[in-house]
């Protein structure tokens, strides 16, 4: 037992995380991490799955963990909590959050996140567009790029029951229910433009070109209306967002690859490689060479476990870090 930055007192010890998931039938080299490091995903229940992207546990122990450096894609939404972990900040761009706050907010991002930890347990989950309409009260925009305490967007002490029921797991099995229940308890009302924000959220992910008037054609709405649902929901004009989703699907493909020059690999809308290029720079901050070449355990093991635990049809729904991109 020992105490966190909020100094309540908890069960996380070296064995707290493992590694690993709530979905059986999940080989456990899917988890496998570098030593001192562990990961875990874990499905949300069923009647939240439109909502939240799933969950993520993250710990980092022993010396190398302190001043560890960590980079992850640009997307959705997603609160992290930390716990018995030291201070850490963030950079977005050219923005920098020192320290990031105990329970936290990331807004949605159109920026590589560049983490810098040291060492203790990150609890999170994503936050889909959807499921911004009912948890989170205000425009996606106005913390877009940003990062900031849960509780100055969410009042009312959710960020301290979530961090005292964390506190309280006996074991990384009980995060997924425990986040469960306190999210379903959360939900609000419906939104009246849940139907419209489904089918923006499907035409995002979908291969093709970037083309708004299209896309705002095939929904049957003006532009202004989409562009006016697309920032309070996702926090970003549809445009970027179509951009950022093409980018990441390339992108993630070229990566896999293991190449990071196999250009054949770009998603046909691309005029050609220096198109590609320059939203490398606007999306990454550099080329995706010097991305690929970064130490990034964190990021590649997100991408693995994404793809074993949730699945292609729940990826192409919500998460950043997921292939294809969710939004």
């Amino acid at each position: 037992m020992s105490g966190g930055r909020s100094g309540v007192a908890h069960p996380i010890g070296e064995d707290w995380i493992a590694g690993g998931t709530n979905l059986p039938g999940i080989a456990p080299d899917v988890f496998a991490m570098p030593p001192g490091l562990t990961i875990r995903y874990d499905q949300p229940a069923a009647d939240l799955a439109e909502y939240i992207t799933g969950y993520h546990v993250y710990t980092a122990r022993g010396p190398h963990a302190l001043g560890q450096i960590d980079w992850f894609l640009p997307g959705t939404a997603n609160v992290r909590i930390a716990l018995d972990a030291g201070p850490f900040s963030v950079a977005i761009g050219k923005n920098i959050f020192d320290p990031v706050p105990e329970v936290s907010l990331f807004g949605p991002t159109s920026k590589a996140i560049r983490a810098t930890t040291n060492g203790g347990v990150m609890i999170g989950f994503g936050v889909s567009a959807l499921g911004w309409s009912r948890l989170l009260p205000g425009n996606a925009a106005a913390v877009r790029d940003r990062v900031l305490p849960l509780g100055t967007i969410m009042p009312g002490g959710f960020s301290a029951r979530l961090l005292a029921a964390l506190y309280a797991c006996d074991g990384e099995e009980e995060v997924a229910p425990t986040l469960d229940r306190l999210l379903r308890a959360e939900l609000g009302p419906i939104c009246r433009e849940e139907t419209m924000i489904r089918r923006l959220m499907a035409l995002i992910t979908r291969d093709g070109p970037v083309d708004i008037v299209a896309a705002s054609e095939e929904l049957g709405v003006e532009q202004h209306a989409m562009r006016r649902l697309s920032v309070r929901h996702f926090g970003f004009p549809p445009k970027l967002l179509l951009r950022r989703a093409r980018f990441l699907r390339s992108f993630l493909r070229i990566s896999a690859s293991r190449d990071a020059a196999d250009y054949a690999l770009l998603d046909d809308s691309y005029f050609d490689v220096s198109h590609f290029l320059r939203d490398s720079n606007a999306f990454l901050g550099m080329t995706p060479r010097r991305f690929v070449s970064l130490n990034t355990p964190f990021l590649d093991a997100s991408l693995r476990a994404r793809q074993a635990v949730l699945g292609t049809a729940t990826q192409a729904l919500h998460d950043p870090n997921a292939v294809p991109h969710v939004v």
